[in-house]
Parts: structure tokens; C-alpha cells; sequence
């Protein structure tokens, strides 16, 4: 033990957005129960890069006894972690929870006993981004809508306004992994020719970090992809509908 600079996280400030797990390079910080938490305290050098992407200024950097930092034990942790992620996870058959299906949506409405409701306008599964396969048929040529998983259950008609023709993948930026949403997304855009991608997403702060992954990915694909965002209130009404540039040509007018 020695007394050393290292980063400290207030709980009570910190909505588990994940912006500061990609700009943690040493991967010391993971959402953990919907909180960032450091995972060991030598895996943090304590210079503070993760400082100032945290929209709550949650992340400090103090001075205390901690473990010293251990470059060696951080190689091994990263090596180890892009193992696992590089295993396949993924594969046309199996489980039917991640085999991607296609079908086609019916035109009448479903009648039930007492009155006729409205069909499913679901047109493909698996639906959670971290179940579909990157080369899923149904991704090409797709307008994709990515949403925020809370969105369905506080935005009514979320079929008819939302999915309807579109190709659905859904995720949580406060209790998954974020740095994963983004590559996963990134190579789902380098891999198919998307047209397009809506994402709805509640109004709550975490929920934007859902929006910089799409948007971080459609940078680092390298393609030029329309992008709306469209902001949901709890109460169910949406509160922002944005057209937006892509982050590609973000990036092409900066340089």
C-alpha cells in the first residue's frame, strides 16, 4: 500500500450513464448495479482521464493509501477481457434466443373474444443488441431503430409509431456494458449497408449514453448515416424529435 492519486466515485451523483467506461483506457471502471465502480484499485493509474465525461461530476481523483498501479496486471486484464469478447457468442442455430428469424407482419388486426387489436409489427429476432449476430440478414438495406429497452413500456404505441418497417435492437445503457453497445454497433455498420437509424430513448440522464454509442459508431464506421433522435418523457410523450447530421460528417466538418 502507498498514498497515491486515485479516482473516487460519489454514488449518489453517479446515474450509471457509462460515458466514463470507454474514456477509462485501463478498464479500472465497469457499471456495476447500474454504478460505476472501480474494479481494482491497481488498475487505476490515477492521472484522471476519465475526469470530465461524466455529466454528473461524479468521478474525482483523491488522494489516499491505495494499491499501487500495476501496468503488468492491466495488460493481463484487458488481454483477458478482449478474449472473452473475441469468443463467439453468436451463431445461426442453437438457442432460439439468438437465432435470427424473419417474418413477415399481418395486415388485418388480431381479433380477440371482445374487440380487435392492433398486430405486432415485429418483423425479425432476436431483438437485444447483445443477441443479435453482426451479419443478421435482416440488417440489410434496414432502417435500423435502436431503442432504449424502457421505452416500449412508457411510450404507448410504440408499434405503429416506432417499428413499424423498421429493424428492432434494443439495450439498457445503464446496466450493460457501453463500450460493448458501441463496437457491436460499429461493426453492425460496417458489416451491412443500414439506411438509417432512429433511436428512442427516455428523458432520464442515463439514457443518452445510448445515444453517444449510435452516434460514436456511426463515426467509427466510417459511413454516412442519417441519424433522428427522439427523447421520451416517463409520462410517455415525446419531448425532443431531432433530426441529426451523422457523427461521420460531424467528424469530416471538424477536420
Amino acid at each position: 500500500m502507498a498514498t497515491r492519486k486515485i479516482v473516487k466515485i460519489d454514488e449518489e451523483k453517479c446515474t450509471g450513464c457509462g460515458l466514463c467506461i470507454p474514456n477509462c483506457v485501463e478498464g479500472a471502471l465497469q457499471i456495476v448495479d447500474g454504478k460505476a465502480k472501480l474494479m481494482s484499485e491497481k488498475f487505476c493509474d490515477g492521472l484522471g482521464a476519465c475526469l470530465g465525461h461524466c455529466p454528473q461530476d461524479a468521478i474525482t481523483v483523491m488522494e489516499r493509501e491505495a494499491e499501487e498501479f500495476d501496468e503488468k496486471a492491466v495488460e493481463a486484464y484487458l488481454h483477458k477481457k478482449d478474449e472473452a469478447e473475441a469468443q463467439p457468442k453468436l451463431v445461426f442455430g442453437g438457442c432460439p434466443s439468438s437465432r435470427p428469424m424473419q417474418f413477415k407482419v399481418p395486415n388485418a388486426r388480431v381479433k380477440t373474444r371482445s374487440h380487435a387489436r392492433p398486430s405486432s409489427q415485429l418483423t425479425q429476432w432476436p431483438v437485444q443488441l447483445k443477441l443479435v449476430p453482426i451479419n443478421a440478414p435482416y440488417f440489410q438495406d434496414a432502417d435500423l431503430l435502436v431503442a432504449a429497452d424502457c421505452v416500449p413500456f412508457a411510450y404507448a404505441n410504440f408499434h405503429q409509431d416506432f417499428i413499424q418497417g423498421k429493424v428492432v435492437v434494443v439495450g439498457c445503457p445503464k446496466l450493460d456494458d457501453i463500450q460493448y453497445y458501441k463496437e457491436k454497433l460499429t461493426q453492425i455498420f460496417k458489416s451491412n449497408s443500414i439506411k438509417s437509424v432512429t433511436v428512442p430513448y427516455m428523458e432520464v440522464p442515463c439514457c443518452f449514453g445510448l445515444v453517444k454509442a449510435v452516434e460514436d459508431a456511426i463515426e467509427a464506421s466510417g459511413k454516412n448515416i442519417h441519424l433522428k433522435r427522439i427523447k421520451i418523457s416517463i409520462r410517455g410523450e415525446i419531448e425532443l424529435e431531432e433530426q441529426a447530421e451523422t457523427a461521420h460528417r460531424h467528424h469530416l466538418h471538424r477536420i
